[in-house]
């Protein structure tokens, strides 16, 4: 497959392919430039190269290797687990299943290390939800095939309670968002609010403000990607860290370098046996640091 854009904004040239086209990685991308498939104005370029705005850039895409599962000995915290269900406190830096430019090191591998009768006919088994890969937090798999076709249908009928916690900069004037959210226009590596994209709900609760910071729950009826980070960001209050829709400056200035959004909390009924779970996922020590700064105890 070959495709032609013209730079917009000069960038180091793997990180502005990896905004340009966001369903591949920016490890993919210097894959390709190492092996001279990717062309400015005529020339080869290297991984450093700044390109010009206004230069012609042509990039030759590969296929992707096809994805074999293994299983890897990648040690999980398990929240819970029973014959059907598994929950874990998903780190942060880990990347739920394969993908091109994470072929390994997923939470998959580690899922199919640690139950070797997981039903694995596509990419992603016993996956009924993910978290992105800075987000720290409870994270739900099946274990069977009826426990997964149950999961998803119960996320899918939102059954399924997700609570977040998330530490903002400033305070957000409101308690709820309910604003569509699709693919930018130009960015499109960023997800915006827009008039035609998918319908988006998020409750909002600040539980405490501090310094020009707050510690916030939020609560997303829907499931759209990123859609904590924007509609926090549609507020003027983005999450601390957030390169992405925040200040990258204030972040690193914090000594922030991921944004702080921790998936704290799932409520839930059983598949099978219908008993109300409530799972809760403590946090990982940069969110520990942030939750400490402010007083509020959190049930």
């Amino acid at each position: 497959m070959l495709k032609y854009f013209v730079v917009n904004t000069p960038k180091r040239i793997d990180k502005l392919l990896a905004e340009e086209f966001p369903d591949y990685s920016r490890h993919y991308f210097q894959e390709l430039i190492d092996s001279g498939l990717v062309i400015c104005n005529g020339k080869r370029v290297k991984k450093k190269e700044v390109p010009a705005i206004g230069d012609q850039i042509q990039i030759h895409f590969s296929s992707p290797p096809e994805i074999t599962l293994t299983a890897e000995d990648i040690p999980l915290e398990i929240l819970y687990e029973d014959e059907t269900i598994i929950l874990v406190n998903k780190p942060v830096g880990m990347v739920v299943h394969p993908a091109p430019g994470h072929y390994q090191g997923t939470f998959v591998n580690a899922l199919l290390h640690h139950c070797p009768s997981l039903p694995s006919q596509d990419v992603r088994p016993g996956i009924v939800h993910r978290l992105d890969k800075e987000t720290s937090g409870v994270l739900l798999a099946a274990k069977t095939s009826a426990a997964h076709q149950k999961l998803t249908e119960a996320f899918s009928s939102r059954a399924i309670e997700k609570e977040y916690l998330a530490i903002t900069v400033g305070t957000p004037p409101a308690e709820f968002v309910d604003a569509p959210i699709g693919r930018h226009p130009k960015k499109r590596k960023e997800m915006t609010v827009l008039t035609e994209g998918r319908h988006a709900l998020t409750h909002f609760e600040v539980l405490e403000s501090r310094g020009g910071f707050s510690l916030v729950k939020a609560k997303p009826v829907t499931g759209r990607t990123h859609q904590i980070r924007v509609h926090l960001k549609s507020l003027k209050t983005p999450i601390l860290g957030d390169f992405l829709y925040g200040s990258e400056k204030l972040s690193r200035k914090m000594g922030v370098d991921r944004a702080l959004l921790h998936a704290y909390r799932l409520t839930f009924s059983h598949p099978f046996s219908g008993k109300k779970m409530v799972v809760t996922a403590p946090f990982p020590q940069d969110f520990e640091k942030w939750t400490s700064f402010f007083s509020k105890n959190l049930d």
